[in-house]
């Protein structure tokens, strides 16, 4: 029987975001959302409690943390603003030194992988490295937050979509640890929420660098 679990969910009001805390009341969790504007967090539910938070406090994020039991970071790529996801991810794990540390998923991004052996030379050497040029300055703060998180003891996994859509959710996603999937091109926001919440119970991603796609 899958357990019932606190989730903390930080990115709440993004893409992805969105689908991680709607996903998560329906699997029967407990969600915090961790957001800059509530008005942006359309749901209400008795097992959401929404968490107004405009920079990421220590003493706040102490405090919110105590007692969850996850946490997934829907940051990602796309965070704006003056605090990015590296930023808000090394906060986080400075909260909980002094606590029982969550299990902590968090969303980076396919350029920061290695390819599969058998990938596409198409992706491999055009697609990827032009994706990669294009958000830089992104993916050079999602660099920053992948080493903070492989340098920490908490029980992390690092999720690496490639381009992400509006698709339905279907949950045939693929994963594969330590390299971005083969022939890996999108996967639907919805799908990389469902791949998250999956991962929180998946001893096999613990520590790791998983690619996902569709």
């Amino acid at each position: 029987m899958r357990r019932t679990l606190h989730v903390t969910v930080f990115g709440a009001t993004g893409g992805t975001g969105r689908h991680v805390v709607a996903q998560a009341l329906r699997a029967g969790h407990r969600v915090q959302a961790v957001v800059r504007d509530p008005g942006r967090l359309p749901l209400s539910h008795v097992r959401l409690e929404t968490v107004r938070m405009d920079t990421p406090d220590l003493g706040r994020l102490a405090q919110t943390l105590a007692h969850g039991d996850a946490v997934i970071s829907a940051l990602g790529a796309s965070a704006r603003g003056g605090f990015p996801a590296s930023t808000w991810i090394s906060a986080i794990l400075r909260a909980v030194e002094d606590h029982p540390r969550p299990r902590l998923v968090a969303v980076s991004a396919s350029p920061l992988g290695p390819p599969p052996a058998r990938e596409s030379m198409v992706i491999k050497k055009v697609v990827t490295p032009l994706v990669g040029w294009v958000f830089r300055d992104a993916y050079r703060d999602l660099a920053v937050m992948e080493r903070s998180l492989s340098a920490s003891d908490t029980d992390w996994t690092i999720l690496r979509p490639p381009r992400l859509t509006d698709g339905p959710l279907t949950g045939l996603h693929r994963m594969s640890l330590g390299t971005n999937v083969s022939g890996g091109l999108s996967i639907s926001r919805a799908d990389l929420a469902h791949a998250a919440l999956a991962a929180l119970e998946d001893p096999a991603t613990l520590k790791q660098a998983v690619g996902v796609s569709r």
